[in-house]
């Protein structure tokens, strides 16, 4: 494939519904990378680095060095909030990054201005928004389309690429309106309240051939309309919702647990945060999509139905707690009851002080700088190689998903290797001791 990819010419501007939290950190992050003040920790496509080839050969670059990436020289930041503070302020709300650094920065910060947000009140109640365009789905949506076209004429941009790092939505399943594209532009032009804010910044993005990721656990992308769209503009689709702190944990511990045949007999996990997410899911109905997101991680490892000695009878709670003191420091308890050889048990305790926005920065920097590639290689579609970032990962109709974060990096890995023409790698190894018997 990699005489298929395009190179990364000109600027790539990353485009983001939700100024909050999580995408001022990102972009205050990549501001101070730039200018030399930090580095780029926790992004695997700036920090991680790749095995090329058999172990004696020993090469292993940067992925950054190894694939054409966008360069974060050439990427230009803008956005979409429902409240109308410029970077630097909302940052400065935030309160995730130190004030000294944002000092440093402020004025890149404060260049940037939300662009009025597509919104819809009944999606967030919890939110009381003052920077909100007017208008039906479908004035909604044209709008957001001219937004793209004049923030990529204003900057001079090559390529776009959005990623979602608004609020969670309230639960709701996919209906008849998000069945076909046919049924879900007539649905915009009707003014469908079943059509989602996400999903209106997904629609324009994916209508003009702009790759799209969804780093909250709304339906968004993986509804068939926006998949056949996709498809349509030959455009990548990546979702859904951040792999950061509980979760992050659980897909690192599950496959050990299950690795090594030792029973579990419960997982209760609790959360507190206070920052805007937290505010979000302290209504019952957003909490319920973040639920659903988080319930199926270990569902989808240890599948009880295949191993019911083991995991048959798991019983797994989840609680999330707003607690404003916190603010994005978000912190995790979580009560693992294990069992293992003649059913003893033992139990294990986790409690996570995590940085909620540390971790899901350079999350939201991967997808954004990947899916670019993905678009250049011509890839489109779901992006199941992607899910290494994901807690609830889109995958193609009827395939279980993969929560296994290490054979998910596995996926990334040999995706990147098959884009440039090297081989793929199975850690099997057998052929170098064949070759050493053979040489005695």
């Amino acid at each position: 494939m990699k005489n298929n990819i395009q190179p990364a010419n000109g600027k790539l501007g990353i485009l983001i519904p939700g100024l909050g939290a999580v995408a001022t950190t990102l972009i205050a992050g990549v501001e101070a990378v730039r200018k030399g003040i930090s580095q780029p920790i926790g992004s695997v496509s700036q920090m991680g680095t790749i095995r090329l080839g058999k172990r004696t050969e020993n090469r292993r670059p940067k992925i950054k060095d190894f694939v054409p990436l966008a360069s974060l020289n050439d990427v230009v930041f803008g956005g979409w909030d429902v409240y109308p503070d410029n970077v630097f302020e909302a940052a400065s709300k935030a309160a995730v990054l130190e004030k000294d650094l944002l000092a440093k920065i402020k004025p890149e910060l404060e260049s940037i201005v939300p662009m009025k947000a597509a919104f819809d009140q009944n999606y967030a109640k919890n939110l009381t928004a003052t920077n909100v365009k007017e208008g039906t789905r479908y004035e909604l949506a044209q709008q957001v389309i001219e937004d793209i076209q004049n923030f990529k004429e204003a900057n001079g941009c090559d390529r776009i690429v959005l990623v979602w790092c608004g609020s969670t939505e309230i639960y709701y399943e996919a209906s008849d309106v998000h069945s076909t594209l046919d049924k879900f532009e007539a649905g915009l032009k009707a003014d469908d309240k079943l059509i989602s804010p996400s999903m209106i910044y997904a629609y324009a993005a994916l209508k003009q051939g702009i790759p799209f990721a969804n780093g909250a656990p709304n339906l968004t992308v993986d509804i068939p309309a926006l998949i056949e769209l996709a498809k349509i503009t030959q455009t990548p689709i990546a979702g859904k919702d951040f792999k950061t702190g509980q979760t992050l944990m659980k897909t690192i511990l599950a496959p050990g647990l299950a690795a090594r045949s030792l029973g579990v007999n419960g997982w209760f996990s609790d959360n507190i945060l206070g920052n805007r997410d937290g505010l979000v899911l302290d209504d019952p109905d957003n909490f319920k999509t973040k639920e659903v997101s988080k319930l199926g991680v270990l569902e989808d490892i240890f599948k009880p139905e295949e191993n019911k000695e083991l995991y048959g009878d798991i019983y797994h709670k989840i609680r999330i707690n707003y607690y404003p003191p916190h603010g994005d420091n978000k912190e995790s308890w979580d009560n693992i009851d294990i069992f293992g050889w003649l059913g003893y048990k033992m139990q294990i305790k986790i409690n996570f002080l995590c940085r909620d926005s540390i971790l899901a920065a350079p999350i939201a920097l991967d997808l954004a700088l990947f899916c670019d590639l993905a678009k250049r290689a011509g890839m489109s579609g779901v992006q199941e190689w992607l899910s290494f970032y994901l807690k609830s990962p889109q995958t193609a109709p009827g395939l279980h998903p993969e929560n296994d974060i290490f054979k998910q990096l596995a996926k990334l890995e040999n995706t990147l290797r098959h884009m440039m023409g090297e081989d793929l790698i199975t850690h099997l190894g057998l052929d170098y001791y064949e070759e050493l018997a053979e040489a005695q």
